[in-house]
């Protein structure tokens, strides 16, 4: 075996021990104080617990909890203490953890990657008759295939905006050559190449660190992780052009969900659709403060016009890139089109 399958292989069982670890905290002590007719609902994300996804969940938690008489009981963890989005997603799969929400949402079904098209919808009110549509409850369909159940899918966050090092982004030719941060989603890697930039896949937890020593010149995020995770510490500029959004799907194990009474589904189903309407609200009124607090030590601008139409044009290889892969059809991205302009 050479020196690189040797490196896979020690990863992957480390991550199999990780697991394992984890699962076994979670276990300890629990099943005794479970009745056969109550449910205990672990879930975990990575954000800290005073973000709006988190906040949701703390909502979600008591509004549950309180129309099931307690036969549901919810179990949180923020901040990543339970691992990255990765552990996470995995944790999920494997039932030791019963529900997420974050950016792996491709394990559920490639077909959300739609959501992150650059320029799919120009504003809030579009985003949010997109992921309220009929198109997005099909799509939310599909994660049975997968071993999910998804709810309900809200906005992820708001929309992205950049922030650099070197310069400020006033048009498409100001990436060229920067080093930037990209989650590891195809749409975010084609469309910083297709600019110029050089992506490079760094899990955001990791970004506050590698913008302070020069490892990446810029990222982009939504305005509320940019705050919350201190990002403008270690940045100087902050461009905004409402070029992409993404979804936000309430992930949960289907086998777990399955085992519900049927008066709990829909009691659980219930309170995920109002969890995540509420994070959606949240997101959306934060939106305007966030990028206010962040202008206050960041220099900041809008790209508008005629500059925002050539950012357009430069990353429509996005659309055909993940149209060649079978991700989605042109059919569906006309669908979405249409459910988000309610035409």
């Amino acid at each position: 075996m050479n020196t690189l399958a040797k490196a896979i292989v020690c990863m992957q069982d480390s991550r199999k021990r990780f697991l394992i670890a984890i699962a076994a905290v979670l276990l300890s002590g629990a099943r005794c104080s479970e009745l056969p007719d109550h449910y205990r609902f672990r879930y975990a994300n990575s954000q800290p617990a005073q973000h709006p996804r988190s906040i949701s969940m703390t909502y979600f938690e008591n509004i549950v909890e309180k129309r099931t008489n307690g036969r549901i009981q919810v179990e949180n963890h923020f901040g990543g203490t339970l691992g990255r989005e990765r552990e996470l997603m995995d944790m999920v799969a494997l039932n030791v953890l019963q529900g997420t929400r974050g950016g792996l949402f491709f394990d559920v079904t490639p077909k959300y990657t739609l959501f992150l098209l650059p320029f799919l919808v120009d504003d809030w009110d579009q985003a949010l008759r997109l992921v309220n549509s009929e198109f997005t409850a099909r799509i939310n369909a599909e994660g049975r295939r997968n071993g999910y159940h998804v709810p309900a899918c809200g906005i992820s966050q708001g929309f992205r905006a950049h922030t650099t090092s070197v310069r400020p982004i006033r048009g498409p030719e100001d990436f060229r050559g920067l080093k930037m941060r990209v989650p590891p989603q195809e749409p975010n890697i084609i469309a910083t190449s297709a600019l110029g930039a050089n992506p490079q896949e760094i899990p955001f937890s990791e970004v506050y660190q590698a913008a302070r020593t020069g490892v990446i010149d810029g990222q982009d995020n939504a305005p509320s992780n940019l705050w919350e995770m201190r990002v403008h510490e270690v940045q100087k500029y902050l461009s905004i052009s409402n070029y992409m959004t993404g979804p936000d799907p309430f992930i949960v194990n289907a086998a777990w969900f399955d085992s519900l009474p049927v008066e709990l589904q829909m009691e659980f189903d219930s309170a995920a659709r109002e969890a995540i309407a509420y994070s959606d609200r949240m997101n959306r009124d934060s939106e305007v403060d966030y990028i206010a607090k962040l202008s206050e030590v960041l220099e900041t601008n809008w790209i508008k016009g005629e500059a925002r139409e050539r950012f357009r044009q430069a990353v429509e290889p996005v659309y055909d890139a993940l149209v060649a892969k079978g991700y989605f059809t042109w059919e569906d991205v006309e669908a979405a089109r249409s459910a988000a302009r309610a035409e």
